[in-house]
């Protein structure tokens, strides 16, 4: 059994070995400057004013954003309700860029502009909304459809009211069309090589 004297001393060892952990030897930590305290003292309100700077900063409009696919193009569209400060457009478009272009520019034929516009045309609401789109991926008429198809889906989460003439139109369905892939020993996903009989 171990006597009391044993014990104090493990308890003085630990406490050692504690401190040493603590402050390793031969380490001095000077004291704080007065340098070091106006810093300290600086740096909150520099943190807050950055913060600020992101919550009032341009891009903090409320917008309702949607996925439009169609065959290999993806459209990501953003719906903003359309403000008297905005940029003037002929009266007969909309205002929305494709790509940071107007879509009139964008897609030089009136049939795929209209097809873009379609949804909003569909609602007489052409004036009230503005949409930017980032698309990637497919050609020119896969590009538009995608738009059209995200555009009707980001006026459904503006309004839930549009969906009845939206999907009366058929522009809340996924068009799942694409092309039908290559066949080993033919020429296209059908077409077959010419065939001659002797």
């Amino acid at each position: 059994m171990a006597t009391k004297k044993t014990i104090t001393k493990a308890t003085k060892t630990s406490k050692t070995l504690k401190t040493a952990k603590e402050k390793p030897a031969g380490l001095k930590i000077p004291p704080k400057t007065e340098e070091v305290a106006k810093l300290a003292d600086k740096e909150p309100p520099v943190i807050e004013a950055q913060e600020q700077a992101k919550t009032t900063g341009p891009g903090t409009e409320k917008y309702y954003e949607a996925i439009g696919r169609r065959k290999e193009a993806t459209a990501r569209v953003r719906l903003y309700t359309r403000k008297s400060t905005d940029p003037q457009i002929p009266e007969d478009k909309a205002l929305i860029t494709v790509n940071d272009k107007p879509y009139y520019e964008y897609f030089r034929a009136s049939r795929l502009q209209n097809m873009v516009e379609a949804p909003l045309r569909k609602l007489k609401s052409a004036n009230r909304f503005k949409a930017t789109v980032k698309i990637s991926g497919g050609g020119s008429a896969g590009q538009a459809d995608a738009i059209k198809f995200g555009l009707a889906r980001s006026l459904i989460l503006f309004d839930l009211n549009f969906s009845k003439k939206l999907r009366k139109s058929g522009y809340l369905t996924r068009d799942s069309r694409a092309k039908e892939r290559r066949k080993y020993g033919l020429k296209k996903a059908r077409k077959a090589p010419q065939w001659s009989k002797r």
